[in-house]
């Protein structure tokens, strides 16, 4: 099997929050930590793509997952850098030998929930039927209760500064859980994206793993977890009737609403393992 080639990237985090002054409940003066907000214009080989709003903590591996969640580029082999510039507010990526097909690619927009920026090229459900996800795996009922503490416990952005949506990627292991990878954003969809470009630079097996976020279940959030192969979606917030539907046409197993012991598993329910309640009989 070939060695995957890994783009050359720059490391262009940016100071992800900054202080300002605020006026407290009592009349005083309180310097206010606030979420970054940056503008990030993606261009492919020299051609715009699209300007996300960004909190600038990954930015290169939200370019890289932005591109592969909406089918841009097939695969990673395919590009060659990955330059993000603060000063110009531009990522520019370039290719090994061009996108074939990318006007077409891009002439065809669904306009979704994501916060922010949520489109999606191409036809949404595209692919759709033809993921298979793993049917071997389980999710036990310790195992995510060991998950939401490991979130919990997580030093967060939005701990201090709110205003941002996080995403998780974690390994769950009977009632151990370890997250592999969280990233914040002032969208979820960026949080998502910038998880899936983390994958692909790391080329992480996504067939095992458990997907968190904060913001809620849509369809579009169900459809990168699964061209991402992850079985099991879990939110702290509630889901739309699409992103139901999507889920059921996937197979994800998703529980929503999942606070400290509190959970709603909605599909998929054949991977989840609750401990067996043992009866008395007088």
């Amino acid at each position: 099997m070939p060695k995957m080639r890994k783009p050359e990237i720059t490391g262009a985090t940016r100071e992800l929050t900054v202080e300002v002054d605020a006026i407290n409940e009592h009349g005083e003066a309180q310097a206010t930590p606030i979420a970054g907000e940056h503008p990030l214009t993606i261009y492919i080989d020299k051609r715009e793509i699209v300007t996300l709003m960004t909190l600038g903590q990954a930015p290169e591996a939200l370019v890289l997952g932005y591109l592969r969640n909406q089918r841009l580029v097939p695969s990673i082999d395919h590009i060659a850098a990955v330059q993000v510039d603060w000063e110009t507010e531009s990522a520019a990526v370039t290719t090994r030998k061009g996108i074939r097909g990318l006007t077409k690619k891009m002439s065809k927009r669904t306009v979704t929930t994501g916060c922010g920026q949520g489109t999606v090229f191409g036809d949404l459900m595209e692919e759709i039927d033809s993921i298979k996800l793993r049917d071997d795996v389980r999710l036990s009922e310790a195992g995510l209760h060991a998950l939401l503490d490991a979130v919990r416990r997580h030093e967060t952005i939005y701990k201090s500064a709110g205003a941002v949506h996080g995403c998780a990627l974690a390994s769950v292991n009977g009632s151990s859980a370890e997250i592999l990878h969280f990233v914040e954003d002032v969208g979820r969809h960026n949080a998502v994206d910038a998880i899936a470009g983390l994958m692909w630079l790391e080329d992480v097996d996504g067939s095992d793993k458990v997907f968190y976020t904060t913001g809620r279940l849509t369809s579009e959030m169900v459809i990168k977890a699964a061209q991402m192969r992850i079985p099991f979606l879990v939110s702290r917030s509630g889901l739309t009737q699409m992103g139901h539907d999507v889920a059921q046409r996937t197979g994800i197993t998703m529980l929503g609403r999942a606070v400290n012991k509190h959970y709603l598993l909605f599909t998929g329910r054949e991977r989840f393992v609750k401990p067996v309640t043992r009866t008395l009989v007088a």
